[in-house]
């Protein structure tokens, strides 16, 4: 059973609020969205909410263990609810849709470096790149 947002909200030690409840739930509507789409998704509910007070939010929820970013090459932050599993994203050069995809070996990292320069690695991310059904259909 998935926990209400705002007991995970409380779990990870923040006060619950209206903004990141809305943040959250509008991660749940777009995942892998940026700043601005989830801007624009809260402002339906809380109009008055500035593009600074999400992007506080979004690195309050970051931090707190509650969302993950992304950065893929060439475009702007995303946010995911989907944490705590060891998945990575195919990400389509057209149009830019993200699409989740599951690690092949399961637990983290998936890589192994060959010389990790002294570090302890913990995760690995990769980015897959390539066109998504939509994009491959429009150049048929």
């Amino acid at each position: 059973m998935t926990p209400e947002p705002e007991d995970s909200i409380r779990a990870a030690g923040l006060r619950v609020t209206t903004q990141r409840l809305a943040v959250l739930e509008a991660l749940t509507e777009f995942p892998h969205a940026d700043t601005d789409t989830v801007h624009q998704r809260v402002r339906l509910s809380q109009p008055d909410i500035t593009l600074q007070s999400v992007y506080v939010v979004l690195a309050a929820l970051t931090e707190a263990g509650l969302i993950r970013r992304i950065e893929p090459a060439g475009s702007p932050a995303r946010y995911e609810r989907r944490i705590g599993d060891n998945h990575h994203h195919a990400i389509c050069t057209r149009c830019g849709a993200v699409q989740d995809v599951d690690c092949a070996v399961g637990e983290a990292p998936c890589l192994e470096p060959s010389e990790a320069g002294g570090f302890v690695i913990q995760t690995a991310e990769v980015t897959y790149w390539g066109l998504c059904p939509a994009c491959q259909s429009s150049t048929r």
